[in-house]
């Protein structure tokens, strides 16, 4: 059994999966609250499941971007548990999990974040001659430089605040499809994860780290952190 940990944002989820077909999952809005809600809610999902800790033979964990807070209380829990238990350790990229739901259109896939700043957090994906690529790299890009990358048909996804969302929709308003706010699932983050272990892909528990694409900000005053969170 895996168990797939995604804390990248104020939305959390964990799932169960067998071979990466999910099993139980839950998704909740945690906001700032992931340290205290992560683990009771993963021994939750294991009880309702009838399923103890010593079944998991591997963990998933979503590694960013995202906050850093959420990043860090997810990804610690990962790498507690791989390590304590001497089992395969699988880090996923935020975005990929975004934009993995709509893999099978063909078409491009530009997954999006909020980045604070009135900044967006994209990368670029599409399944092409039976692979499912990545074809650019999680970058942070003001409005004007996404609706530049982006190619008609393509598909954007993932959540944004209101003006930045409505900014888009507007410059590439007819050339794109725009899937508004969906709740992102641990369950698809299992899936690409146990695609990376079939491949023998996984990442040591002593040096896999969180993808932050802003160098967190240890100086910020609390108020100002929680409107920078993104990193």
């Amino acid at each position: 059994m895996e168990v797939a940990i995604d804390t990248s944002t104020e939305f959390a989820s964990i799932a169960l999966s067998h071979r990466g077909e999910v099993e139980a999952e839950i998704t909740w809005p945690s906001e700032q609250n992931h340290t205290v809600e992560l683990l009771p809610n993963l021994l939750h999902l294991l009880r309702q499941a009838k399923r103890g800790l010593e079944e998991v033979s591997a963990v998933v964990v979503a590694k960013g971007p995202g906050s850093f807070n959420g990043l860090r209380v997810g990804m610690s829990t990962a790498k507690g548990l791989a390590f304590s238990r001497g089992i395969p350790l699988v880090g996923v990229g935020t975005l990929e999990v975004e934009a993995f739901p709509y893999a099978l259109t063909g078409r491009p896939i530009h997954p999006v974040l909020d980045a604070a700043r009135g900044e967006i957090a994209t990368a670029l994906y599409q399944y092409q001659q039976g692979e499912w690529r990545q074809l650019a790299a999680e970058h942070i890009a003001a409005v004007e430089e996404l609706c530049h990358e982006v190619t008609p048909g393509a598909i954007i996804c993932g959540w944004l605040p209101p003006r930045l969302a409505q900014e888009v929709e507007k410059r590439l308003e007819g050339q794109t499809i725009i899937i508004g706010a969906t709740l992102r699932r641990a369950g698809y983050l299992a899936k690409l994860g146990w695609r990376r272990l079939q491949k023998g892909e996984t990442d040591d528990p002593a040096t896999l780290q969180p993808l932050y694409l802003r160098r967190p900000s240890v100086t910020l005053k609390v108020k100002e952190r929680k409107e920078e969170d993104f990193e």
